[in-house]
């Protein structure tokens, strides 16, 4: 369905690279932390829908769980309360975290982070991001939500030929990307 301006928010600005024309609102179940199936949505690029709904089909019949999933303009587009607040998100038109210099590939639509405070991003600097997620870069023990390689998570996304930041020399482990950016 196409993107009502309330689910862009602050989330989009003049000089996005993508057009609120090429974006879409795709709402999915997911299993919670609770045990229960939860209804969550995401914006994403309109050639990612078809990709990302087979692919969170699959995280979805293997139960994994996933905290919230809501569009970024619930944060008012801050990348920093979403993952602090262990979201699920897709579009953002923003820099990449931790460096201004780059924009991010949530800018276009075609880049998801999932669960980031079992999977924290550690940037250049070796900042960990979120901060809570620092008890969660040990990746060699079982943690619901975390995506560990080989999983349902990591599996379902390479099959659909997105790439996990897991696998970065700066460790990204809540991303993935359609470029591997």
């Amino acid at each position: 369905m196409p993107v009502p301006a309330e689910a862009l928010g602050a989330t989009y600005r003049a000089g996005c690279p993508v057009g609120p024309e090429q974006l879409r609102l795709i709402r999915m179940n997911h299993w919670g932390f609770d045990g229960q199936v939860h209804r969550g949505a995401l914006v994403v690029h309109k050639d990612a829908v078809g990709p990302l709904l087979g692919a969170f089909g699959k995280v979805f019949a293997a139960r994994f769980p996933i905290r919230r999933m809501q569009p970024a303009s619930a944060y008012g587009g801050d990348d920093g309360r979403s993952m602090a607040d262990d979201n699920t998100s897709a579009f953002n038109c923003r820099p990449v975290t931790g460096d201004p210099s780059r924009r991010s590939q949530h800018a276009y639509g075609d880049a998801v982070d999932i669960n980031p405070v079992e999977n924290p991003y550690v940037d250049r600097s070796g900042t960990v991001h979120p901060a809570a997620g620092r008890a969660n870069l040990r990746r060699d023990r079982p943690v619901p939500g975390m995506i560990r390689p080989g999983d349902a998570v990591s599996r379902a996304f390479g099959e659909i030929g997105w790439a996990w930041g897991g696998r970065w020399p700066h460790p990204d482990y809540q991303h993935f990307s359609a470029t591997g950016g």
